[in-house]
């Protein structure tokens, strides 16, 4: 969806485009400069790049028809969630349409008994664990930050507890997603394991909105943990490092 471009190259936005994203969203459309300024950057080392305009996508079929009619213009579509990643996947490179996932926050379903959860995009990890830790249980992954749990999926998110509970591909069990061509599909089940097919839940996970906007995510969840411990190292240089991270593997 949103790739390189030659340098200097630039889309215009259609002025039919725009009318009929304004006639379908009405006020959750903008294209303020301060707008298109918070949707350009992330946390990255990168330049912002902006996009020409901004929807704030409340449900899935939201998403859908803003990547439908973008894709009747060929007009590029960017995915954001809270701003927070490092790979620069939603700077606007062509411009092209923002589409904002931070109102989609709602919890789907909570299956405590075998310990998943669906969420809409934009929960974030905190709320998700302020949400469901009267379950004992709990969202190990931890990439530093509140990020949104659909850009986590994007990014195939980790964290220094992925040591023990792996990265976000190990752990999303479930997709839901909209193609370029503004379709809804499903990828998975709540299964803990299928042989059936590809695994296309996993060629979305970390492919950074370039397959398709993720809109609904089935996670595992865990235990809380009896007890959390936590130690500081010092090296006198990185020389040193290898073996303590082997033995805090295996402590682990």
């Amino acid at each position: 969806m949103n790739h390189p471009a030659p340098p200097n190259f630039k889309r215009e936005l259609p002025a039919d485009l725009l009318s009929a994203l304004q006639a379908r969203f009405a006020d959750r459309v903008s294209t303020t400069q301060a707008m298109r300024e918070h949707h350009g950057r992330d946390e990255s080392s990168y330049d912002p790049m902006l996009p020409d305009a901004v929807v704030f996508a409340q449900n899935i079929d939201d998403v859908a028809a803003a990547v439908t009619l973008c894709n009747q213009y060929r007009f590029p579509v960017i995915a954001y969630g809270t701003g927070t990643s490092l790979e620069g996947h939603i700077l606007a490179v062509q411009g092209g349409l923002s589409i904002d996932l931070s109102q989609m926050n709602q919890l789907v379903a909570l299956n405590a008994e075998d310990l998943t959860v669906t969420v809409q995009p934009g929960v974030t990890r905190k709320q998700l664990n302020a949400e469901i830790k009267d379950t004992g249980l709990f969202f190990p992954i931890d990439p530093g930050a509140d990020a949104s749990i659909g850009g986590m999926a994007a990014t195939r998110a980790s964290g220094t507890n992925a040591v023990r509970y792996g990265t976000m591909r190990e752990n999303v069990l479930a997709l839901t997603v909209v193609t370029a061509d503004g379709k809804v599909i499903k990828t998975g089940t709540r299964a803990k394991k299928s042989s059936a097919g590809y695994d296309l839940t996993r060629l979305f996970v970390g492919s950074e909105g370039t397959l398709g906007i993720i809109v609904e995510i089935t996670l595992k969840l865990y235990p809380q943990p009896e007890a959390i411990s936590a130690a500081v190292c010092s090296f006198p240089d990185s020389d040193h490092t290898n073996g303590c991270a082997g033995r805090a593997r295996r402590i682990s």
